[in-house]
């Protein structure tokens, strides 16, 4: 599938919500919420007041004028957070177009970005049962702790990505 990366404009930072609400992982069997949960203030964090901090990074995937996918970056006391100067990662592709490797192309982008600007580590939470834990494996992240429900994973940024 060809596609195109490209960082997001100030204008589009609405698509943000769609790609969060996207991003919930709903487990097999259970029925997914309404939009309204990205009220809710644990899931605020990741956009609300988007392009202020100075970790507030997004690339979007597109094909035909249509964005497929989003990378962002912030720091936040997300569920992924580690510390104070380490920004925690988002990533979210739209179902049809997953397993095409739009997010490993997103995530690659991503972490040479946060390696250009400084920053030497990224993390993210994942819940244990999420297929997507294979494409942060596959692309540098490792297990920094768990809970009984979820990965915290961590990536250095030093040398490739």
């Amino acid at each position: 599938m060809n596609f195109t990366i490209r960082p997001i404009r100030e204008e589009e930072y609405h698509l943000m919500e769609e790609f969060l609400y996207q991003a919930i992982f709903i487990p097999e069997g259970v029925e997914k919420p309404g939009i309204e949960i990205l009220k809710q203030p644990e899931l605020q964090v990741y956009i609300d007041h988007f392009g202020e901090g100075e970790a507030d990074f997004c690339l979007l995937a597109e094909t035909d004028s249509q964005v497929i996918g989003a990378v962002w970056t912030r720091i936040m006391n997300d569920y992924g957070h580690i510390g104070d100067d380490i920004p925690s990662l988002a990533i979210s592709i739209l179902p049809e177009y997953r397993n095409q490797s739009v997010g490993t192309a997103l995530m690659k982008r991503m972490l040479v970005l946060l390696r250009e600007n400084g920053y030497s580590q990224v993390s993210l939470s994942v819940q244990k049962d999420n297929y997507a834990v294979r494409l942060y494996q596959k692309t540098g992240f490792r297990i920094f702790r768990e809970t009984d429900e979820e990965y915290i994973m961590i990536a250095d940024l030093v040398g490739d990505c």
